[in-house]
């Protein structure tokens, strides 16, 4: 029998195939981006509410099918499906309420009838969910508890996977991604954040910008003058990548690995390096306006403004805790890092940068934690106990960065850094002038420890697999169109084509390629205004 953990993230799905008896990875399969159109975890949720719950629901369905059918196993021979994620991809997944994960107001929930929704540990039949989709008539499916509004099983992950919820000091943890879901500890009080990053931490959002996979560019360093990139092999381990001159972009030295695009962390490593040498005097200022890293691997002022909204708002969200914690900047001893961008990046970089605060005496990265917990609750389903005992035990006090004046005046000198070069001495000025304590600088040396190579430790062994084109269509029928395809023209991620069938025009939607929320350039164009979202149906697959 065979046992899955899957950690449904915002920026795409990991998951394992694992012997029960033998308590061994057999394999490892990841999609390359998320089925739900858009760029983050709110863009998923306004599709899932302006489009359908249950369009939402059966594409995220429907991608794990996908996956379930690259581990090449009969479904009677899986005993137990364990899954992590955050309440809005657990809550779309579940097919539950999601409403209150939209609207704040009491008066507006009630209105909708939408009172006291829990998120409680379950474990159900997985035909619940799979029933003439994919049958699974001896498998049940467990799902962690969520401890608040936006912090859930993947945050409560990052406090279990690492040693962040026995220690004693004070210490800080992040899970990098699209939302970096954040949590400080102080004695026995642990106040929790969330901040919506956007995709460029994991890549996306960068016209050259792939999430972590083979191919990606995950670090640059300098080498006698040039830049040496590392790019992740076919089993997503850090290798030596090409010697390339960033100005001109020639390659000094060519590699066996050849580079396909570049990572959130490859983009925080380029610009760390390039202040490093002054190819960036002022940010977002590149020479000629461009890095070139490879063939069609550019870096652009627009990448590094993108980036800098990114690590903005993580490290505003990151101050935002330790101002309203009534804490000491200098009495952070520990940060933790996990997820993908907390494995890959250059920690000595991202401290520098700011995506880690500077003066933390030591820095400790681990890999996909969310996956990790998934993993140990697929193989023991009583450990869900002792889970919910620590979700109870944990009280946690939630930071709204949403309805946060420290965080808005913070982030308001992050974007000034980020996109007009206010210099450190300007930034501390603006802080007071808000009340707020000013930054101290970054420590000299600390203390780094790198736990994984990579995000998923132990792929098994039968290797990746990747889903690269989920292939799931979305249709709307387009009754207006005059067929002037300027929609399709307009489309950045050429997710969209307008189809004539016998029964009318339609617009087709690549649902993993779509930006959502994060776009609509297809609607704002249309001159006949015909494209409508809500009526996004998943269109059928011929025989």
């Amino acid at each position: 029998m065979y046992v899955i953990a899957l950690d449904l993230g915002t920026s795409g799905f990991r998951s394992q195939l694992i012997d029960l008896e033998k308590q061994e990875t057999v394999k490892t399969v990841i999609t390359m981006g998320h089925p739900l159109p858009g760029g983050n975890v709110m863009d998923h949720l306004d599709f899932a509410i302006t489009t359908g719950a249950d369009v939402a629901h059966r594409l995220m369905i429907e991608t794990v099918k996908e996956i379930l059918k690259k581990f090449a196993v009969k479904p009677e021979e899986i005993a137990r499906i364990a899954i992590c994620g955050n309440p809005i991809q657990l809550s779309i997944f579940q097919n539950l309420e999601i409403r209150d994960l939209a609207y704040a107001g009491k008066n507006k929930l009630a209105a909708l009838g939408v009172e006291d929704v829990k998120r409680e540990a379950r474990i159900f039949p997985a035909n619940e969910i799979f029933k003439d989709i994919f049958e699974m008539d001896n498998c049940e499916i467990v799902v962690p508890p969520a401890i608040k509004h936006e912090i859930g099983a993947d945050a409560l992950a990052m406090m279990l996977e690492t040693d962040f919820i026995h220690q004693e000091e004070t210490c800080l943890v992040t899970d990098y991604g699209t939302n970096a879901e954040m949590a400080l500890k102080i004695g026995d009080r642990i106040m929790t954040a969330s901040a919506a990053a956007g995709p460029a931490i994991e890549g996306q959002g960068i016209d050259c910008g792939m999430l972590a996979g083979p191919g990606a560019i995950s670090d640059v360093n300098l080498e006698n003058g040039y830049w040496r990139l590392t790019v992740l092999d076919s089993a997503i381990n850090p290798a030596k990548g090409p010697l390339v001159d960033p100005l001109s972009g020639d390659c000094i030295e060519s590699t066996e690995i050849v580079p396909k695009g570049i990572t959130g962390t490859g983009v925080i490593s380029t610009i760390a390096v390039a202040l490093e040498t002054k190819l960036i005097e002022k940010l977002p200022q590149l020479p000629n306006g461009k890095l070139i890293l490879g063939d069609g691997i550019v870096i652009t002022e627009k990448d590094v403004e993108e980036v800098g909204k990114a690590i903005g708002a993580i490290r505003a969200a990151h101050m935002t805790l330790m101002v309203e914690a009534g804490m000491e900047y200098e009495d952070l001893k520990y940060s933790y890092m996990s997820g993908a961008t907390g494995t890959y990046v250059d920690a000595e970089k991202a401290r520098h940068i700011g995506s880690v605060p500077g003066f933390s005496k030591g820095i400790i990265q681990f890999g996909n934690t969310s996956i990790g917990l998934a993993r140990k609750l697929a193989i023991d389903s009583s450990r869900l106990e002792e889970v919910k005992d620590v979700a109870e035990k944990i009280k946690a006090d939630h930071l709204m960065m949403a309805t946060s004046e420290t965080f808005k005046d913070i982030y308001v000198c992050e974007l000034s850094t980020w996109q007009h070069g206010m210099p450190h001495e300007m930034y501390n000025q603006m802080l007071q002038m808000y009340g707020i304590p000013g930054f101290p600088e970054d420590l000299d040396e600390v203390h780094i420890e790198k736990r994984v190579k990579r995000d998923i430790d132990d792929v098994g062994y039968l290797g990746l697999d990747i889903v690269k084109d989920i292939g799931i269509i979305l249709e709307a029928p387009v009754e207006k169109c005059i067929l002037c395809h300027k929609c399709e023209e307009e489309c950045p991620e050429d997710a969209l084509v307008i189809v004539e069938r016998d029964w009318g025009r339609f617009v087709d939607i690549d649902s993993q390629h779509c930006l959502g929320t994060s776009c609509r350039r297809c609607v704002a164009i249309c001159p006949e205004q015909t494209i409508n979202h809500t009526l996004l149906q998943i269109k059928e697959k011929s025989m």
